[in-house]
Protein backbone atom coordinates (compact mmCIF):
# COMPACT_ATOMS: atom_id res chain seq x y z
CA UNK A 1 0.00 0.00 0.00
CA UNK A 2 1.34 3.46 -0.95
CA UNK A 3 -0.93 5.30 1.49
CA UNK A 4 0.74 6.28 4.80
CA UNK A 5 -0.76 4.31 7.68
CA UNK A 6 -1.55 7.60 9.46
CA UNK A 7 -4.28 8.27 6.84
CA UNK A 8 -5.80 4.79 6.96
CA UNK A 9 -8.87 4.36 9.17
CA UNK A 10 -10.02 0.81 8.34
CA UNK A 11 -8.86 -2.00 6.07
CA UNK A 12 -10.82 -4.81 4.42
CA UNK A 13 -8.77 -7.84 3.34
CA UNK A 14 -9.96 -10.81 1.34
CA UNK A 15 -9.60 -13.97 3.42
CA UNK A 16 -8.23 -15.64 0.29
CA UNK A 17 -5.06 -13.55 0.51
CA UNK A 18 -2.39 -15.40 2.48
CA UNK A 19 0.97 -14.01 1.40
CA UNK A 20 3.90 -11.91 2.57
CA UNK A 21 2.50 -8.59 1.34
CA UNK A 22 -0.72 -9.14 3.28
CA UNK A 23 1.33 -9.96 6.38
CA UNK A 24 3.15 -6.64 5.96
CA UNK A 25 -0.18 -4.81 5.72
CA UNK A 26 -1.46 -6.56 8.82
CA UNK A 27 1.71 -5.80 10.79
CA UNK A 28 1.61 -2.09 9.85
CA UNK A 29 -2.09 -1.91 10.73
CA UNK A 30 -1.61 -3.55 14.12
CA UNK A 31 1.28 -1.20 14.94
CA UNK A 32 -0.95 1.82 14.29
CA UNK A 33 -4.14 0.44 15.83
CA UNK A 34 -5.95 0.33 12.49
CA UNK A 35 -8.99 -1.96 12.40
CA UNK A 36 -8.65 -4.81 9.89
CA UNK A 37 -11.65 -6.78 8.61
CA UNK A 38 -10.92 -10.12 6.94
CA UNK A 39 -13.87 -10.78 4.67
CA UNK A 40 -14.97 -12.63 1.56
CA UNK A 41 -13.67 -11.23 -1.72
CA UNK A 42 -17.22 -10.29 -2.74
CA UNK A 43 -17.30 -7.82 0.15
CA UNK A 44 -14.09 -6.14 -1.07
CA UNK A 45 -15.62 -6.01 -4.57
CA UNK A 46 -18.50 -3.91 -3.19
CA UNK A 47 -16.07 -1.32 -1.81
CA UNK A 48 -14.17 -1.04 -5.10
CA UNK A 49 -16.57 -1.92 -7.94
CA UNK A 50 -14.83 -2.35 -11.27
CA UNK A 51 -11.38 -1.83 -9.74
CA UNK A 52 -8.50 -4.34 -9.69
CA UNK A 53 -8.16 -4.13 -5.93
CA UNK A 54 -6.07 -7.32 -5.41
CA UNK A 55 -8.20 -8.29 -2.44
CA UNK A 56 -7.57 -5.21 -0.32
CA UNK A 57 -9.48 -1.98 0.28
CA UNK A 58 -9.04 0.79 2.83
CA UNK A 59 -11.02 3.76 4.15
CA UNK A 60 -8.70 6.74 4.39
CA UNK A 61 -8.69 10.39 5.28
CA UNK A 62 -8.69 12.45 2.05
CA UNK A 63 -5.44 14.00 0.89
CA UNK A 64 -5.24 17.70 1.65
CA UNK A 65 -4.01 20.29 -0.83
CA UNK A 66 -2.05 23.40 0.09
CA UNK A 67 -3.53 26.83 -0.54
CA UNK A 68 -1.56 29.92 -1.64
CA UNK A 69 -0.45 30.75 1.90
CA UNK A 70 0.62 27.20 2.62
CA UNK A 71 2.63 27.03 -0.60
CA UNK A 72 4.41 30.32 0.06
CA UNK A 73 5.22 29.21 3.60
CA UNK A 74 6.66 25.98 2.25
CA UNK A 75 8.92 27.91 -0.15
CA UNK A 76 10.05 30.34 2.55
CA UNK A 77 11.19 27.45 4.74
CA UNK A 78 13.23 25.60 2.10
CA UNK A 79 16.96 25.32 2.67
CA UNK A 80 17.69 25.12 -1.06
CA UNK A 81 16.49 26.97 -4.20
CA UNK A 82 12.79 26.35 -4.84
CA UNK A 83 11.87 23.94 -7.63
CA UNK A 84 8.19 23.97 -8.63
CA UNK A 85 6.01 22.50 -11.37
CA UNK A 86 2.95 24.57 -12.29
CA UNK A 87 0.20 22.99 -14.37
CA UNK A 88 -1.99 25.60 -16.04
CA UNK A 89 -5.33 23.84 -16.47
CA UNK A 90 -4.42 20.15 -16.83
CA UNK A 91 -7.79 18.40 -16.66
CA UNK A 92 -6.93 14.73 -17.17
CA UNK A 93 -6.29 13.06 -13.78
CA UNK A 94 -4.09 10.48 -15.51
CA UNK A 95 -1.79 13.28 -16.65
CA UNK A 96 -1.82 14.90 -13.21
CA UNK A 97 -0.88 11.60 -11.58
CA UNK A 98 1.93 11.03 -14.08
CA UNK A 99 3.21 14.59 -13.53
CA UNK A 100 3.25 14.06 -9.76
CA UNK A 101 5.23 10.86 -10.17
CA UNK A 102 7.77 12.55 -12.45
CA UNK A 103 7.94 15.61 -10.20
CA UNK A 104 8.90 13.50 -7.20
CA UNK A 105 11.58 11.69 -9.19
CA UNK A 106 13.07 15.02 -10.31
CA UNK A 107 13.12 16.50 -6.80
CA UNK A 108 10.32 19.03 -7.21
CA UNK A 109 9.27 20.69 -3.95
CA UNK A 110 5.61 21.19 -4.92
CA UNK A 111 3.20 20.82 -7.84
CA UNK A 112 0.78 23.71 -8.36
CA UNK A 113 -2.55 23.83 -10.22
CA UNK A 114 -5.59 26.13 -10.32
CA UNK A 115 -8.72 25.17 -8.39
CA UNK A 116 -11.04 25.75 -11.33
CA UNK A 117 -11.14 23.86 -14.63
CA UNK A 118 -8.28 21.58 -13.63
CA UNK A 119 -7.89 18.12 -12.15
CA UNK A 120 -7.45 17.75 -8.41
CA UNK A 121 -6.27 14.78 -6.38
CA UNK A 122 -8.90 12.34 -7.56
CA UNK A 123 -8.66 8.61 -6.89
CA UNK A 124 -7.37 8.16 -10.45
CA UNK A 125 -4.68 10.82 -10.09
CA UNK A 126 -3.53 9.35 -6.79
CA UNK A 127 -3.38 5.83 -8.21
CA UNK A 128 -1.47 6.87 -11.34
CA UNK A 129 1.02 8.79 -9.21
CA UNK A 130 2.17 5.47 -7.68
CA UNK A 131 2.47 6.99 -4.23
CA UNK A 132 3.96 10.34 -5.26
CA UNK A 133 0.70 12.14 -4.43
CA UNK A 134 1.30 11.14 -0.81
CA UNK A 135 4.79 12.62 -0.75
CA UNK A 136 4.87 15.64 -3.08
CA UNK A 137 3.00 18.71 -1.78
CA UNK A 138 0.15 19.64 -4.14
CA UNK A 139 -1.22 23.18 -4.11
CA UNK A 140 -4.51 24.33 -5.64
CA UNK A 141 -4.76 28.09 -5.98
CA UNK A 142 -7.61 30.40 -6.94
CA UNK A 143 -5.53 32.85 -8.99
CA UNK A 144 -2.48 31.60 -10.90
CA UNK A 145 -1.53 35.10 -12.12
CA UNK A 146 -1.49 36.52 -8.59
CA UNK A 147 0.54 33.57 -7.32
CA UNK A 148 3.05 34.09 -10.12
CA UNK A 149 3.59 37.68 -8.99
CA UNK A 150 4.04 36.53 -5.38
CA UNK A 151 6.61 33.97 -6.51
CA UNK A 152 8.50 36.58 -8.52
CA UNK A 153 8.70 38.79 -5.43
CA UNK A 154 10.30 35.82 -3.64
CA UNK A 155 12.92 35.53 -6.37
CA UNK A 156 11.45 32.52 -8.17
CA UNK A 157 12.17 32.53 -11.92
CA UNK A 158 9.04 31.62 -13.91
CA UNK A 159 9.68 29.67 -17.11
CA UNK A 160 6.73 28.84 -19.34
CA UNK A 161 6.65 26.43 -22.27
CA UNK A 162 5.42 27.14 -25.79
CA UNK A 163 6.12 25.80 -29.25
CA UNK A 164 6.33 29.41 -30.43
CA UNK A 165 9.21 30.40 -28.13
CA UNK A 166 12.63 31.45 -29.44
CA UNK A 167 14.66 29.92 -26.60
CA UNK A 168 15.03 26.15 -26.37
CA UNK A 169 14.90 24.11 -23.19
CA UNK A 170 18.63 23.50 -23.45
CA UNK A 171 19.43 27.21 -23.72
CA UNK A 172 17.34 28.27 -20.72
CA UNK A 173 18.96 28.77 -17.32
CA UNK A 174 17.10 26.47 -14.91
CA UNK A 175 19.52 26.42 -11.99
CA UNK A 176 18.15 28.93 -9.45
CA UNK A 177 14.77 29.26 -7.68
CA UNK A 178 12.49 28.04 -10.44
CA UNK A 179 8.92 27.26 -11.47
CA UNK A 180 8.40 25.42 -14.76
CA UNK A 181 4.93 26.06 -16.19
CA UNK A 182 3.16 23.65 -18.51
CA UNK A 183 -0.24 24.13 -20.09
CA UNK A 184 -3.37 22.10 -20.63
CA UNK A 185 -3.62 19.21 -23.05
CA UNK A 186 -3.72 20.53 -26.62
CA UNK A 187 -3.97 24.21 -25.57
CA UNK A 188 -0.72 25.05 -23.84
CA UNK A 189 -0.40 27.77 -21.24
CA UNK A 190 -2.98 30.56 -21.33
CA UNK A 191 -2.05 33.97 -22.72
CA UNK A 192 -2.25 35.69 -19.32
CA UNK A 193 -0.05 32.99 -17.80
CA UNK A 194 2.48 33.36 -20.61
CA UNK A 195 2.51 37.14 -20.24
CA UNK A 196 3.44 36.75 -16.56
CA UNK A 197 6.38 34.42 -17.25
CA UNK A 198 9.96 35.67 -16.96
CA UNK A 199 10.96 33.46 -19.87
CA UNK A 200 9.29 31.11 -22.34
CA UNK A 201 11.07 28.11 -23.82
CA UNK A 202 10.32 25.30 -26.25
CA UNK A 203 11.22 21.63 -26.36
CA UNK A 204 13.10 21.09 -29.65
CA UNK A 205 11.65 18.14 -31.55
CA UNK A 206 12.32 16.25 -34.76
CA UNK A 207 9.78 14.78 -37.15
CA UNK A 208 6.22 16.00 -37.64
CA UNK A 209 4.91 15.67 -34.09
CA UNK A 210 3.59 19.07 -33.04
CA UNK A 211 3.48 18.60 -29.28
CA UNK A 212 4.09 16.16 -26.45
CA UNK A 213 1.69 14.84 -23.86
CA UNK A 214 1.90 17.16 -20.84
CA UNK A 215 3.26 14.45 -18.56
CA UNK A 216 5.97 13.60 -21.10
CA UNK A 217 6.82 17.28 -21.51
CA UNK A 218 7.03 17.57 -17.72
CA UNK A 219 9.55 14.73 -17.63
CA UNK A 220 11.71 16.30 -20.34
CA UNK A 221 11.70 19.77 -18.74
CA UNK A 222 12.09 18.69 -15.12
CA UNK A 223 15.02 16.40 -15.79
CA UNK A 224 16.84 19.01 -17.86
CA UNK A 225 16.40 21.30 -14.85
CA UNK A 226 17.60 18.46 -12.59
CA UNK A 227 20.69 18.03 -14.78
CA UNK A 228 21.53 21.73 -14.65
CA UNK A 229 20.90 22.01 -10.92
CA UNK A 230 23.15 19.04 -10.11
CA UNK A 231 26.09 19.73 -12.40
Amino acid sequence: MDVPVSRVKEIWLSAERQDQRVEQVLAAARAQGVVVHQVERDTVDKFAPGVQHQGCAARCKPLESLDEKGLLNLIENLNEPAFLLMLDGVQDPHNLGACLRTAEAAGVHAVVAPKDRASGLTATAVKISSGAAERVPFAQVTNIARLMKDLQQMGVWLVGTSGEADTTLFEADLKGPLAIILGAEGKGIRRLTRDNCDQVMLIPMQGETESLNVSVAAGVCLFEAYRQRHL
